[in-house]
């Protein structure tokens, strides 16, 4: 039998931790497709937290290694109840080691989730080949998206349009004085990843009235660590001919390009 519907508490934090790998969403957590479901971004920084207490606990912490990519598989509707996170190392190693968490929301699987961590090293003198940075925070425009998106956690960003935003393209700068859980300190690339699935709202190129393309799942590989609280997402977005898309981003942090996140849609008309 599933849990009855937990009324969203309101706090200056996107998750409360309820008992340890079980949190309950505020409303700065909702979602932009639905008003009772909790928007994925923040779900997937709390995620990732997760998965770095999992990692700290075991036997030599999580010292050596850094996330390499991981992917999200979101199985259904988010609802705005309780998240158990379920987490387990499944691929042990010194040089590489892979992690998977589950989340289950009303009783049922609701995300599964695997992140690959890998060895750092020296490689400074061979480094290269990334995209070109982003023109810096401080030069972009103010911008925001309640006009076109609801929901608290689109609610809760600070947003800098780098030039006026396209249908299908956009590149902006994004932060939130939100924490991602009350009371708890979290990794950057967990506070960072809690922003990267904005990418999907922020290059609109059909309106949310007239079409919905919610993405199925967010994959996402770093070639660098991020730090910093803003994020940027150089965006664009494709529609095929027979319901797919895909949304894809080169990420940024102040220094630079960070990575990319690949996101697939289902694309239909919401009459």
């Amino acid at each position: 039998m599933s849990e009855q519907p937990v009324t969203p508490l309101q706090t200056d934090a996107y998750f409360e931790p309820v008992t340890p790998g079980r949190y309950r969403p505020t409303v700065h957590a909702g979602g932009a497709w639905k008003v009772d479901e909790i928007h994925f971004s923040p779900l997937g920084g709390l995620i990732v937290h997760a998965i770095d207490l999992h990692r700290a606990a075991e036997p030599g912490g999580a010292n050596g290694k850094d996330l390499g990519r991981i992917s999200f598989d979101i199985l259904g509707f988010l609802a705005a109840e309780d998240c158990e996170i379920r987490v387990e190392t499944i691929r042990p190693g010194r040089t590489i080691e892979l992690v998977e968490a589950t989340i289950i929301i009303a009783g049922r699987p609701a995300v599964l989730a695997r992140a690959w961590f890998i060895a750092t090293s020296d490689t400074a003198a061979v480094a290269g080949g990334a995209s070109a940075s982003l023109p810096s925070p401080d030069t972009a425009a103010p911008w925001s998206m309640t006009d076109t998106w609801p929901g608290g956690y689109v609610a809760s960003l600070t947003m800098k349009a780098v030039a006026p935003p396209q249908p299908g393209e956009t590149s902006a700068w994004l932060r939130t004085d939100t924490a991602l859980v009350a009371g708890e300190t979290v990794s950057p690339h967990a506070a960072f990843i809690a922003l990267v699935d904005t990418a999907n709202g922020i290059a609109v190129r059909q309106s949310p009235l007239d079409w919905a393309y919610p993405n199925l799942d967010l994959t996402i590989h770093f070639h660098r660590q991020p730090i910093g609280s803003w994020v940027g997402l150089e965006t664009t977005v494709a529609f095929g001919p027979a319901g797919h898309g895909l949304t894809s981003s080169v990420l940024h942090d102040e220094s630079g390009p960070v990575g990319r996140a690949e996101q697939i849609l289902t694309v239909r008309p919401m009459s």
